[in-house]
Formats: structure tokens, C-alpha cells, sequence
């Protein structure tokens, strides 16, 4: 058997056992995607990432839920450079790049504890299901989701449908039936929801939020989610802010119903026909622990 050290860290707060945990995994060049899944999938967080060597960027990180590898994930990022600085992996450096399956993104380490990452252009499709079906998915009723705004997919490099609920008090009685999404979702089978409201706990952020996974990621539910705090802030400046021009600067709260209470920095900034998202938040170090592989999977061919 094979030991792999695995650093578990806590994205989007400054608090241990808050946030959102995020495994990160070094010196990995040397595994495959094979063994990059066995991995993920048996440290069971909701994402792992595996910071790599690039010759087109300082890094490249993949990013593998238990279930699949995805394009792009916020808090993971965040954990990673996070890791990165603090296992002195960027020397001086405070502007980095990072490659991704959605890009070559820009990331600042502001501080310590403070990274911001650049997302992708946004992108929005049309929802055309049955709303009663939707809400029933996420165990609400049509009356629970907010008439006035719309629902989309959106992405700044994850797809998510972005479903607007009418109340705070909507939200603790949530309980997904992710199986059912692929069916509701039909435009999107493998996307994930992410419900929102206006409504917050802290006076000081502006959405509240609550983010249910892809069934083929092998998990229920994220505690904070970085992709769709970014998009999310898109859909404000478009929908809920409009007209829009200038800047913007959010702050979404999520995990409260999961006890991982955590904050999303949302900066929106108008590019002619697009913005420019940016997403800050903080992470902090828990503990290293060890899974195994067997020894012929490592020497088998990718």
C-alpha cells in the first residue's frame, strides 16, 4: 500500500470546522486521473485538488469531487494557494497564474489568509422545466420560489441553476432529492442548484444561499460554494441591481442550516458586453491524514 498525505483545509472561513473543507494533495504529477479519483473519492469532501506543475501557468490545479473531475472549483482554489503560500511554494510572489480546464486564471494573495481568484466570463442558459418540479426537488413548493427574478443556469466555469426563493425561513426546510435532478434539469442533467434569497442572517451580506450537488459528484450538499457566489454576482448586477454600471462589491453568507457558517467576496466589475468576477475569501489549516493506494494501481499506466 501506497500512503498519500492529504491537507485538509477549511475555505471561506478563518474558523477550524467551519467553511467549507477542501483536501489538497501535493507532489502529485506523478499520478494519474485514475488515482486522482480513487483519492478524492476516499478523502470524501465535497472536492480535493492537486496543485501541478504547468508550463503555461506558475500552476495547475485539477479539481476531482468523490464522483467526477470538474472544470473549476472556488474554494478549492482559495485552500489551494492558501496551501501553496503556506508551504512556501510561492516564495514572494502575491500575483499568481493558475491553469484550469476553464482557463488560465489570475489569482492575489492579499495576505495571509485573504486570496482572491478571477472566474470566467459568465455565462447564462434559459430554465425552461417545471418550476413545481424544481422546487419539489429541493423539497419547497412553486410558491416558495421568487416569481419576480428568473431562473438560470449560470457559470464562471461550473454550471449551477441559480433558483431565487421568495423567504429565509424557506431554507432550513430544504431537503434535496438529488436524484431527481438530472430529470428536472433537462437542459443540464449533470448541474447542480444553487437557491438563494435577498433575505440574510448577517445584515452585512446581501444573498444568502444554499448549494445542492450534481448527483454525479457522490455528494448531497456544499457548505460554501465559490463558482456560484461568483455567477451569482453576475446575476445581481443583471437582474437585481439593474441598471448596472461600474462595480459592485457583494458578500454571500451560506452553510448556516450545515453549522459551517462562511462568507463569499463577490467583486462584479462591467466589461462591455460582460464583467469581470472576482471571488476573496479566506481558509485556514486543520490537519494532514493519510489514505492509501495500492501499490500496482500507482504503477499502472494513465
Amino acid at each position: 500500500m501506497k500512503s498519500i498525505t492529504v491537507q485538509h483545509y477549511d475555505a471561506f472561513s478563518q474558523t477550524a470546522g467551519k467553511g467549507n473543507p477542501a483536501g489538497i494533495v501535493f507532489h502529485a504529477d506523478d499520478l494519474t486521473e485514475e488515482e486522482m479519483q480513487e483519492i478524492a473519492l476516499k478523502v470524501g469532501f465535497n472536492e480535493t485538488a492537486f496543485p501541478l506543475k504547468s508550463e503555461a501557468a506558475d500552476f495547475k490545479i485539477r479539481y476531482f469531487t468523490p464522483g467526477h473531475e470538474i472544470n473549476l472549483c472556488g474554494h478549492a482554489t482559495i485552500a489551494a494557494v492558501y496551501a501553496l503560500k503556506r508551504n512556501g511554494c510561492l516564495g514572494t510572489k502575491t500575483d499568481i497564474t493558475i491553469e484550469t480546464k476553464a482557463g488560465i486564471l489570475s489569482v492575489k494573495v492579499k495576505d495571509e489568509r485573504f486570496i482572491t481568484m478571477q472566474q470566467a466570463a459568465p455565462r447564462f442558459e434559459a430554465f425552461k422545466g417545471s418550476t413545481a418540479g424544481l422546487a419539489a426537488s429541493i423539497g419547497l413548493t412553486e410558491e416558495d420560489i421568487d416569481p419576480r427574478l428568473p431562473i438560470l443556469y449560470g457559470s464562471t466555469g461550473t454550471w449551477t441553476l441559480l433558483v431565487p426563493i421568495k423567504k429565509l425561513d424557506a431554507f432550513p426546510n430544504m431537503k434535496p432529492d438529488n436524484v431527481r435532478f438530472p430529470a428536472v434539469l433537462k437542459e443540464k442533467p449533470a448541474s447542480s442548484i444553487h437557491s438563494f434569497c435577498l433575505e440574510t442572517y448577517d445584515l452585512h451580506a446581501h444573498m444568502h444561499a444554499r448549494h445542492f450537488s450534481s448527483p454525479f459528484s457522490g455528494t448531497t450538499e456544499d457548505a460554501v460554494t465559490g463558482t456560484a457566489a461568483g455567477v451569482m454576482g453576475a446575476y445581481y448586477a443583471d437582474y437585481i441591481h439593474n441598471p448596472f454600471k461600474g462595480s459592485l462589491h457583494l458578500t454571500v453568507e451560506q452553510g448556516q442550516e450545515m453549522g459551517k457558517d462562511g462568507r463569499v467576496m463577490v467583486d462584479v466589475i462591467k466589461k462591455e458586453n460582460s464583467y469581470d468576477i472576482e471571488i476573496t475569501g479566506t481558509a485556514v489549516y486543520v490537519k494532514d491524514f493519510d489514505i492509501f493506494l495500492e501499490e500496482e494501481k500507482l504503477n499502472s499506466p494513465a
